[in-house]
């Protein structure tokens, strides 16, 4: 089913254009190669992941600053694998990360082509959770900085979605009509729940077909936003 009258499209990044999970995994070769950390990448990850999807949860709730997440994902990791390695040590791979991160520019399956569709037809704009001195060098790097007129941190707003204040940021920035506009994300209570409780029209990209919510309009690849849009 179509949505009417859309001018604007609200993108967030990461696991949504942006291939968060394939790019971390070089970023981490990179820098275990470097400060040789005999861990196996793929050991590593399969404990990594859900805690650092723990630790930006308790982000987003202001349960952690900033650089306790960056540090106490990696402590907590190396501890669950029983790899001894110093604060010093991971405090240096705590800053790596941030540093290598951005410089890999792998994209999910069909973002640049819809976006290629989207530029001439909507006004494209980035609502994001993510650090603001990480996320410009993201899009550079992946080359889709330039389809978007807005960029909106939560670092910038002050406040994290789903709050609705970063949503209001973005709107102002954007000077977005609120019935005009839709929301794309891939996470469920930050970026479709709370835009939808802001106002907003949404779209959740549920790529892993978690659950069976029917609440809101879904897709599983980003092409299928085409049956929407």
């Amino acid at each position: 089913m179509k949505l009417n009258n859309i001018e604007h499209v609200f993108f967030d990044l990461d696991h949504t254009l942006w291939d968060f999970e394939k790019n971390s995994e070089l970023a981490f070769k990179e820098i275990f190669e470097k400060q040789k950390i005999a861990i196996e990448i793929d050991e590593f990850l399969k404990v990594y992941s859900p805690i650092n999807f723990r630790y930006w949860e308790l982000y987003r709730n202001n349960s952690v600053s900033k650089e306790a997440l960056r540090y106490g994902r990696l402590k907590e990791s190396f501890d669950s694998l029983k790899f001894e390695t110093e604060d010093a040590t991971i405090n240096e791979i705590a800053h790596e990360y941030i540093e290598y991160l951005p410089k890999n520019n792998h994209l999910l399956e069909g973002s640049l082509e819809l976006l290629e569709l989207f530029k001439n037809k909507y006004r494209l704009h980035i609502i994001t959770n993510g650090f603001e001195e990480v996320q410009h060098k993201k899009m550079k790097s992946s080359g889709i900085h330039q389809y978007f007129e807005t960029i909106t941190t939560s670092e910038e707003a002050g406040v994290k979605k789903p709050h609705p204040g970063i949503f209001q940021t973005a709107m102002d920035k954007s000077g977005a009509n609120i019935d005009r506009s839709v929301m794309i994300g891939d996470n469920l209570e930050a970026d479709i729940i709370g835009a939808h409780k802001f106002g907003l029209q949404v779209i959740y990209l549920n790529s892993e077909n978690n659950g069976e919510q029917r609440q809101f309009p879904q897709v599983q690849k980003l092409k299928e936003l085409l049956d929407y849009l």
